[in-house]
């Protein structure tokens, strides 16, 4: 018997959920099997690896859209993600901070630490960052 359930996600940049997993200290495996109860397992393009007895498999049937698989009996998946697995909502998919070397504002995306913009002025980034990543596929 399985107690995997589908919940469909919206995850428009890998390396965005990879940011999210790193916040919550989980590993994120590429094509691996996510497990349930009674050893059941669900395979996953991404698998995310919860310290508990189970995981979540995250499929990508069309661009732009996950498939997520979890085996959510007992609570296991909630107490680690979250109900709805909300713990993994990305607030901030990039960052501004300021670069102490070249005395800068610098706006950094997803995992990356490498910048993609400067600016003395970090209102300038803001401004950059709304104009060019707000509506990234």
């Amino acid at each position: 018997m399985s107690h995997f359930t589908t919940i469909a996600v919206q995850i428009k940049d890998i390396d965005v959920l990879r940011a999210a997993r790193a916040e919550l200290d989980l590993e994120l495996a590429e094509k691996a099997e996510a497990r349930g109860w009674g050893g059941n397992a669900r395979h996953g393009d991404f698998v995310i690896r919860l310290k508990g007895p189970y995981d979540v498999a995250l499929n990508r049937p069309t661009y732009g859209t996950c498939a997520t698989e979890a085996d959510f009996w007992n609570g296991h998946v909630e107490r680690e993600l979250g109900p709805n697995l909300g713990r993994l909502t990305v607030r901030r998919a990039s960052r501004i901070e300021f670069d102490e070397r070249r005395q800068m504002w610098a706006v950094t995306v997803g995992r990356s630490r490498k910048p993609v913009f400067f600016s003395p002025s970090r209102q300038e980034c803001l401004e950059w960052e709304a104009t060019h990543l707000s509506s990234r596929p």
